[in-house]
């Protein structure tokens, strides 16, 4: 210690302490003055991209995608760092069409060092709906499946999933995809899974498959009672192997769940009992349908079964019927008017014709 403090005081030593000490102090003001340089040009470029940012944003707002375009290309220019920046630029990119840029700046925030997992998601699931939006489906596919594994109950990587699937029509995939969603998310997705269902039927039906097509809609059945195409569809199956009494069967279900759609079941009901060689039942299941509708197709769907009976009188009364109910329906003022010239009452079909006039959307007859 006693040599330390010998040592310091020297002349020249004392000097060199002095010189070392200023240069310490000289150098911290020096650091300090550069940092705070550094931190004051950072706070105005901050400024200037989160200034193009919200210009950006004001012109989604207006719908002026390119010079939204144009202001977060700028924002983006003055500071990279902001990823949402190039997210809301990689959407617009998308929106006019410009996949490979979109696609583009995706990548190049997935392969971004230290980007967190949710970013890294964000920008997958974009880069599976460029994908989709460019047709690649496959790609799109793979995005998306990444993005899965990250978070495998986001509903939106769940949703472009199914979308993809219907795309392909790979019915069972949305079919297990639609089982994902249900389970995470409330509301009532029976129909949409019947949907699917159907179209596996319609599927197996079109490769020759009738035992796969007939599960199908008989599962979409089990799983939406009222699933309606998946009745018609049962139906149709039973008349293609004349089984015409499960045909029939299936079709009335039509009218028991949605009265108003019976007219769907009309003509394949009287092809059933046509082949079975009485079609009276026919006439029975529209009397019995018209009395309990209100619906201005089942009066129409009588009033050719009963033309075609040449029951001329009753086809008028139930198109009388169905124009009671909706006066805009053109189809039965046009049959009406085609039945009344076919028995010579030409006044009363010339008056049925000038009210169907102003009905029939046509400016230069009004």
């Amino acid at each position: 210690m006693q040599q330390l403090w010998d040592w310091f005081l020297e002349p020249t030593h004392q000097q060199l302490c002095l010189i070392i000490l200023i240069s310490l102090i000289l150098g911290g003001l020096a650091g300090r003055f550069l940092s705070y340089r550094k931190e004051k040009s950072t706070r105005v470029l901050r400024r200037e991209s989160d200034k193009a940012f919200f210009k950006g944003i004001q012109y989604i707002l207006s719908n002026d995608r390119d010079q939204a375009i144009e202001e977060f290309t700028k924002s983006v220019q003055i500071n990279s760092d902001t990823i949402e920046t190039y997210v809301a630029l990689g959407n617009l990119y998308r929106s006019k069409g410009d996949i490979d840029r979109a696609i583009r700046i995706r990548q190049s925030i997935i392969l971004r060092p230290n980007i967190d997992e949710g970013s890294k998601t964000r920008a997958l699931i974009d880069l599976g709906l460029d994908y989709r939006k460019g047709g690649f489906m496959n790609r799109a596919l793979e995005a998306l499946h990444q993005a899965l594994q990250k978070d495998p109950t986001n509903l939106e990587v769940l949703d472009g999933l199914e979308k993809i699937y219907e795309d392909l029509r790979d019915w069972e995939n949305a079919f297990a995809t639609r089982q994902k969603i249900a389970k995470g998310s409330r509301g009532n997705h029976k129909h949409v899974l019947a949907h699917y269902q159907v179209e596996l039927g319609k599927a197996g039906l079109e490769k020759g498959d009738l035992s796969q097509a007939k599960s199908c809609y008989q599962k979409a059945i089990s799983i939406d009672e009222t699933c309606l195409d998946a009745h018609l569809h049962l139906g149709d199956l039973y008349f293609l192997k004349q089984e015409y009494k499960k045909a029939v069967s299936a079709w009335k279900k039509v009218v028991q769940i949605a009265p108003q759609f019976s007219f769907l079941a009309y003509r394949r009901l009287e092809g059933a009992y046509g082949e079975m060689k009485n079609l009276k039942p026919v006439e029975d299941f529209l009397r019995e349908c018209a009395a309990s509708s209100s619906d201005a197709f089942t009066h129409m769907a009588l009033a050719r079964y009963l033309y075609n009976e040449q029951d001329f009188q009753g086809a008028i009364r139930e198109l009388d019927s169905a124009l009671a109910l909706d006066p805009s329906f053109w189809e039965a003022r046009k049959f009406k008017g085609e039945i009344l010239l076919k028995q010579g009452r030409k006044e009363e079909a010339l008056a049925a014709y000038e009210d169907l006039i102003p009905r029939l959307n046509v400016p230069y007859l009004k």
